[in-house]
């Protein structure tokens, strides 16, 4: 068996971390991944991680409202839920 990881990243505009929190749990869901837990941070005075694991892997968001940006990111071992979310992701 070969070991290969899949890795997707991008900024994103959006720093409501309630709007990420939906937004990006549906589109794993929509994708076919399979999420085992999360974990959520929210810092004073602001500022926002969220992170997802997933039985594929993992995905993770960092707020940096100051800047009003967002960077994402996820990592998968398996093609095809990976595939699915850059597509919905559009």
């Amino acid at each position: 068996m070969l070991a290969k990881m899949n890795n997707f990243s991008e900024w994103v505009s959006e720093t409501d971390a309630n709007y990420l929190k939906h937004k990006y749990t549906n589109l794993l869901k929509q994708s076919g991944f399979t999420v085992l837990d999360e974990m959520h941070h929210n810092f004073e005075p602001y500022g926002y991680t969220g992170i997802w694991l997933l039985s594929e892997s993992h995905f993770a968001i960092h707020t940096f409202p100051e800047h009003n940006k967002t960077y994402i990111e996820l990592s998968s071992c398996i093609d095809e839920p990976y595939k699915n979310f850059l597509k919905l992701n559009k």
